[in-house]
């Protein structure tokens, strides 16, 4: 079998961005959020989402028939497997120890600005921090190899940052990593409308914003702010940090 990236991320995480700079590559294949409408299927405590039944209708529910989708691709080719923490259900995800897993993390504040625009109220489980911090629990308790990683760290010299996570996974750094053309690709899930909108306005990784340049601060986000810190927090501990943001100066 081929190599097999699974990126564990949030909403609103540049997880979209990372996703269609894989996809410049010529040696992958890339994969929009398979599990989805298994997430919707599974869970119904949570905020409507849009298209929720649209990606319902075109999305396997189950979720032996996403991995065989998933392993069927990658028989023949390299895999980027973008996907969301939180629709990783199963509590001990054991498929996962055959698979390079990447967990890219976000200050929680910045998420939450950007997410309220779209689902006004979301909770916890929503922007996946937790879910990210209990797989990562998962992956040390049963000796899984993981890498973290960080949007900011990222986005701050990407193609340092990039040519790093290339030697971490053990893959050649392609340049046009950095670079997209303007648009949507064919891979995007039909929910692109909603999403990715400043993904499909860039042609390559954005400087990171402060929080104060993410937008006003909204109060009602603050209780689960305040829940979702201190698994950032763990989470960044054993963040992949920028050679050039994090240079010893002599």
């Amino acid at each position: 079998m081929n190599k097999i990236i699974h990126l564990i991320s949030g909403p609103r995480n540049i997880s979209t961005a990372l996703m269609y700079s894989f996809a410049q590559r010529p040696d992958f294949k890339v994969m929009d959020e398979p599990f989805y409408a298994y997430y919707l299927a599974q869970v119904k405590d949570r905020e409507p989402h849009p298209m929720e039944q649209e990606i319902l209708e075109a999305m396997p529910h189950n979720h032996q028939t996403v991995l065989d989708q998933i392993h069927g691709l990658a028989a023949t080719q390299n895999v980027f497997v973008k996907n969301m923490a939180h629709h990783c259900l199963d509590p001990e995800p054991s498929y996962m120890s055959h698979w390079q897993n990447v967990i890219l993390i976000r200050d929680p504040k910045k998420l939450l600005q950007s997410f309220a625009k779209v689902i006004e109220s979301p909770d916890l489980d929503a922007i996946g921090i937790k879910r990210a911090f209990e797989l990562m629990e998962f992956f040390d308790r049963e000796h899984i190899a993981y890498t973290v990683i960080e949007s900011d760290e990222l986005m701050v010299a990407p193609s340092i940052y990039l040519s790093q996570l290339c030697h971490t996974l053990d893959i050649t750094f392609y340049p046009q990593m950095c670079q997209w053309p303007k648009g949507p690709i064919a891979a995007d899930g039909i929910w692109a409308p909603y999403w990715y909108k400043n993904v499909h306005n860039s042609t390559g990784f954005a400087k990171p914003k402060t929080t104060e340049e993410s937008g006003l601060w909204n109060p009602h986000l603050d209780d689960v702010y305040k829940q979702a810190l201190p698994y950032y927090k763990k989470l960044k501990r054993k963040v992949l940090l920028n050679k050039k943001n994090h240079a010893t100066k002599i």
